[in-house]
């Protein structure tokens, strides 16, 4: 069979990973129930929200179509690790004529699976094969003619990033530049300890300049030169693109 048929793909897929966590969820409830005791109200409330899950699964809805939950039932779901409250990311593999909007396939997944949980983006493994093979400066040329900013490779990247709610700073020093990925949310202090615990044990500040004033004036002097150089505390909330030196007594 030939045939193209994305969405029956999906819902074989889908109903995989249901059955998947039906099996895993069966599990841990059975093991939960051996552990409860008449006043583990904590443990209830948890199985609770486990049978929630069981039967939404068992209706054949996924986890992470659920959304009449609050946050402390949000908490549990994610210490049980099942497949279907993860993010979904589509990859769909077009022609070069349908790279910038898509085709009626791609649209009908976006009509009947597209939310928040979830990304579709549209990449040509042709061109990236093309694109592979490309000095830097042809290859940014060929990406304007196709009429997209950036190949499939990155937009595919920075989706996942997105779904994921996950972040980059930089450290830049004489020898190397070094990007580390972090959650979005996270205060200097922490970001620092991504490095080393030492340094957030001992953070003092985070010398910052943001990645667009870095490459506006040519690298770290200029930035300091055009007061482009902030210095925050350890409670600063990380921004995507940051370029850090961290000051720390050991």
């Amino acid at each position: 069979n030939n045939n193209i048929d994305p969405i029956s793909d999906k819902e074989i897929i889908d109903t995989e990973l249901i059955l998947s966590d039906l099996n895993s969820l069966e599990k841990q409830m059975n093991n939960l129930k051996k552990k409860i005791r008449t006043e583990d109200k904590e443990l209830k409330y948890q199985y609770g929200v486990m049978e929630k899950l069981y039967k939404a699964l068992s209706d054949g809805k996924k986890v992470n179509e659920l959304l009449d939950l609050n946050e402390k039932e949000k908490e549990i779901i994610k210490k049980l690790f099942l497949i279907t409250s993860k993010p979904e990311l589509f990859v769909c593999n077009v022609s070069e004529s349908d790279l910038v909007n898509g085709n009626n396939f791609t649209k009908e997944l976006e009509t009947k699976f597209g939310n928040t949980n979830s990304k579709i983006i549209y990449i040509s493994t042709l061109i990236e094969s093309e694109i592979s093979q490309l000095d830097d400066e042809d290859k940014i040329e060929f990406i304007k003619d196709l009429g997209i900013s950036e190949t499939g490779l990155s937009r595919l990247i920075k989706a996942g990033y997105n779904l994921l709610e996950l972040i980059t700073f930089f450290t830049i020093g004489p020898k190397e530049a070094r990007a580390w990925t972090i959650e979005k949310g996270i205060q200097a202090s922490k970001a620092a300890g991504k490095i080393h615990t030492d340094i957030e044990k001992g953070f003092i500040r985070a010398e910052t300049i943001s990645t667009s004033d870095y490459l506006n004036c040519q690298g770290e002097a200029g930035a300091k030169e055009s007061g482009k150089l902030r210095i925050e505390g350890s409670d600063y909330i990380v921004q995507d693109g940051d370029i850090f030196n961290f000051r720390f007594n050991v």
